[in-house]
């Protein structure tokens, strides 16, 4: 049983031509489009789901879950979107710097 993000996203798209491309024929018990509640439901055993390697320490010591593989045919995109045209608050860029090092190293 696995978890499944909604129809219309692009992750889940990709999900599915992978699967077809392993030949793998999962059975999805459950669709979403929030992240926060596949992950619960998971925690809960309901079925397998994905999240991005960029989280994986904070998804398993949050929901007490098991990593079982990972793929590096599967990527997401994150964006970032400011007002501003350049960031100027030194928060908010020293937040953005972080992330971009922890995901991007």
């Amino acid at each position: 049983p696995i978890l499944m993000p909604s129809g219309g996203s692009t992750l889940r798209r990709d999900l599915e031509a992978w699967f077809e491309r392993k030949r793998v024929d999962p059975v999805v018990v459950a669709e979403f489009d929030d992240r926060a509640l596949m992950k619960a439901f998971g925690e809960r055993g309901t079925g397998v789901f994905t999240s991005p390697s960029a989280v994986e320490r904070d998804v398993l010591d949050k929901y007490g879950v098991t990593t079982i593989g990972r793929s590096k045919e599967l990527t997401e995109r994150f964006f970032l979107i400011s007002a501003e045209r350049r960031i100027k608050h030194p928060a908010v860029s020293a937040i953005t710097e972080a992330a971009r090092k922890a995901l991007f190293a």
